[in-house]
């Protein structure tokens, strides 16, 4: 069996409301915990406002808002991770990422139809782990640029 036969990619595992979901690592700076978010006046309803990390000004969304679902009290365990894609850098909060995975992205299999569920058009696909059904993100729909960047994020 050839080793590049098949590209291989590494996951960010995190949950959001008991199910969980991926993102792959290249799209990740990095992991943080919840601290103070200004709120930003003109921002989209899923858009918790902006967070002071290292000196970078950066947006924050609230996932379960932003997929239509149930919020939820942070916890110890509620973590922001950086991500970006082109010049746009945001955090977006989620209850737990906890884990690193190895995938075949010939695994990843097209979103099945799912009814009366918000979140189908973020998703890129989903993968089968061993036991456990990965959601995997499309970052780009998430982050839609028109919905993200609002008139009140220019300061």
């Amino acid at each position: 069996m050839s080793e590049n036969a098949v590209a291989d990619t590494k996951l960010i595992v995190f949950q959001l409301s008991g199910k969980e979901y991926g993102i792959s690592v290249h799209l990740v700076h990095g992991i943080e915990r919840v601290q103070h978010i200004t709120r930003v006046p003109g921002t989209a309803p899923f858009v918790k406002g902006v967070i002071n990390l290292r000196g970078v000004v950066t947006p924050i969304i609230d996932l379960r808002k932003r997929f239509g679902l149930e919020e939820a009290e942070y916890t110890d365990s509620t973590r922001v991770i950086i991500v970006s894609i082109g010049d746009i850098e945001v955090g977006l909060i989620v209850d737990e990422a906890n884990d690193v995975i190895d995938i075949k992205m010939d695994d990843m299999e097209p979103s099945p139809e799912m009814v009366g569920v918000e979140t189908d058009e973020f998703v890129q696909g989903v993968v089968k782990v061993d036991s456990r059904l990965l959601i995997l993100l499309d970052l780009a729909k998430i982050l839609d640029q028109d919905k993200v960047k609002s008139d009140g994020m220019d300061d």
